[in-house]
């Protein structure tokens, strides 16, 4: 019986270590909505985590007040790192089905985030806030262009394709998805080369196994090589250099056994 006291003292201390560290920690908590943080006078920006420049906000602050009056969409920016308003930012301003919250916080392994309302998923799907995210977010990206330069190029993508009525994708081809979108024409050429190559006596085109391989080089090359293009960017260049690199990985893959006879045949 005796034995069992210290055992019961210890839980007992235990217990009101736990409570104390529970109500120390509790305060806390009230940052997810702290309306201190907010600021007296009306604002479309709230830098916390000095992402922004002090002619950077200003800027940004009445471009979106002009986007607001002309469109009637409301988009407002959010920065925070070991401080947030949380859940005051709503009622402070009035977010709604016509809102997006642009929140940058570093602190993640993406620096952006996005609070959107229902009415602007039938012009901008969940795919289109996806890759925004993804593309001006990164790490990569941040590291290059500086947390202002992803909270800009991310908000200037929102409002063009606002403007125009809605997107698929986010506008814009960035150089490394373009580098994969020729490498993949490349391949569907190879592909369509290989296949194209003559099996019988007197075949100049194996169009009949081009065709049968088609869907996978045609995916490769339609899909994945000229689609992502044609839908990012009206500039023809880059579908120019697409189709001739899947024309060159044709000849490659066709010619090469023609070459390699011709080369046997010499020797």
């Amino acid at each position: 019986m005796f034995g069992l006291l210290p055992r019961r003292f210890l839980i007992s201390i235990a217990a009101v270590a736990l409570a104390v560290m529970a109500w120390a920690i509790a305060p806390a908590a009230y940052a997810y909505n702290n309306p201190d943080l907010l600021p007296d006078a009306p604002t479309f920006v709230i830098d916390l985590a000095d992402s922004l420049t002090t002619i950077q906000q200003e800027q940004l602050d009445q471009k979106l007040g002009d986007f607001e009056a002309e469109t009637g969409w409301k988009l407002r920016v959010l920065t925070q790192f070991d401080r947030t308003p949380g859940r005051a930012v709503k009622d402070f301003w009035g977010l709604d089905d016509k809102s997006v919250l642009l929140v940058a916080d570093p602190r993640g392994g993406n620096l952006l985030n996005f609070s959107v309302g229902d009415a602007l998923y039938d012009l901008l799907p969940r795919t289109f806030w996806i890759e925004l995210q993804t593309r001006y977010g990164n790490q990569f990206f941040v590291r290059e262009n500086g947390e202002d330069g992803s909270i800009v190029n991310a908000l200037d993508s929102i409002q063009t394709c606002l403007r125009q009525g809605g997107c698929r994708v986010v506008p814009g081809l960035p150089r490394e998805q373009w580098i994969l979108t020729l490498i993949t024409s490349l391949v569907g050429g190879v592909i369509c080369g290989f296949a194209a190559q003559p099996r019988q006596p007197g075949q100049i085109f194996a169009w009949q196994w081009a065709l049968i391989f088609s869907p996978l080089w045609g995916i490769l090359f339609i899909a994945f090589g000229l689609g992502p293009v044609i839908s990012r960017t009206s500039d023809w260049l880059p579908i120019v250099r697409n189709v001739a690199g899947f024309v060159l990985g044709v000849l490659v893959a066709y010619l090469t056994p023609v070459l390699g006879a011709s080369s046997a045949s010499e020797t």
